[in-house]
């Protein structure tokens, strides 16, 4: 009786996987849509009112923005969803300081290039 509870078990943990993958990608994407509108918007709306050119270097706002999203998720968010897979670790303390130093410094970069060569 108990093999056939456990091969129960294995074959519902198969078929889950899928599904739970499933929901944690549409839960990657719906916070990534919500964050990068809503931070887009504001710098968008900032660099706006700077007089930064956002045709030409409002890219770099939003690597900025995908970059933060990206150690956000790793460091905190993952551990929070539906996935309880492998492969679920904090980005070291170092990569994590070099890609918050990277960002922020692509977010103050457009008001710079914008006054040097316009």
């Amino acid at each position: 009786m108990e093999n056939s509870r456990d091969g129960e078990k294995s074959i519902r943990t198969v078929l889950m996987t899928p599904v739970v993958i499933f929901l944690e990608l549409i839960r990657i994407l719906f916070i990534m849509a919500i964050v990068v509108g809503i931070l887009g918007y504001i710098v968008g709306n900032v660099y706006l009112e700077i007089g930064t050119d956002i045709d030409k270097y409002g890219w770099m706002t939003y690597i900025a923005i995908l970059t933060l999203i990206f150690v956000l998720y790793r460091n905190k968010l993952q551990f929070s969803g539906w996935y309880k897979g492998k492969g679920r670790e904090k980005l070291p303390k170092l990569v994590s300081q070099i890609l918050i130093f990277t960002s922020i410094s692509l977010l103050f970069l457009p008001p710079v290039l914008s006054f040097l060569f316009n």
